[in-house]
């Protein structure tokens, strides 16, 4: 069986600290560590990886290229190539967005106008605080870009979204008025761009990444206490 690595997307799940005192004191992993860990074996005894999918990740995969392509515009970088190659070292496993010379950038897309982080100030999901540090150390960077965009939804998308609101509310089918209510509410292309695009700053610390590194070590030991020695 392969060494545990944890993915850079999933940093998070073994970052938090156990509830109990005594389990802080003897450097236990978190109940949510522990699940991840069973997961990960899960995968790797049944050959299989757990997938997740909702409406939201549907639209962020289908307009990634877009986003991209929209964030380097609107920061005067030309075109970005999107980076889908996958880095590895002893520690996790990633594949960053767009890689520059000083950085690792990763595009985030909001699902409507109301998820878009238009107003804060700070990280609004410190799970990805993480993820980019894992980037960063991967890729051997001391700077990175977290850009939240708000793109056109898909039309495939804002027809369900179309569908299930005629059929939750008793409608026979969805009329031309009700489609483009939905059109209109679900793209931004008549938005100007400063309303569509937030961007965050995020610097590698070197602390953080030896925390992560403490964190794969307890995981590890956790796994072996799972297996006891008899799966290979």
């Amino acid at each position: 069986m392969k060494e545990f690595k944890i993915r850079c997307s999933a940093i998070s799940q073994i970052m938090g600290q156990p509830r109990s005192k005594a389990e802080k004191e003897a450097g236990e992993l978190s109940q949510t560590a522990k699940t991840y860990c069973q997961t990960w074996l899960k995968e790797q005894i049944y050959s299989r990886r757990r997938e997740f999918a909702t409406k939201y990740t549907d639209k962020g995969l289908i307009v990634e290229d877009n986003s991209i392509d929209f964030a380097a515009d609107y920061l005067g970088l030309g075109m970005l190539l999107k980076n889908d190659d996958n880095f590895s070292n002893d520690f996790m496993t990633g594949t960053p967005d767009v890689i520059l010379n000083d950085a690792v950038f990763d595009v985030k897309n909001s699902w409507d106008c109301y998820t878009f982080p238009l107003f804060d100030d700070e990280l609004p999901n410190k799970d990805y605080y993480w993820q980019m540090q894992g980037y960063m150390e991967l890729c051997n960077k001391p700077a990175a870009k977290l850009i939240y965009t708000l793109m056109d939804t898909p039309i495939h998308l804002i027809e369900k979204e179309a569908y299930w609101y005629a059929k939750n509310n008793g409608y026979d089918e969805v009329d031309t008025d009700m489609y483009n209510s939905f059109v209109d509410k679900m793209t931004y292309t008549n938005i100007p761009d400063k309303y569509r695009i937030k961007i965050f700053d995020i610097q590698k610390n070197d602390q953080d990444i030896e925390l992560i590194k403490e964190q794969v070590i307890k995981c590890r030991n956790y796994i072996k206490t799972l297996t006891n020695g008899t799966i290979n």
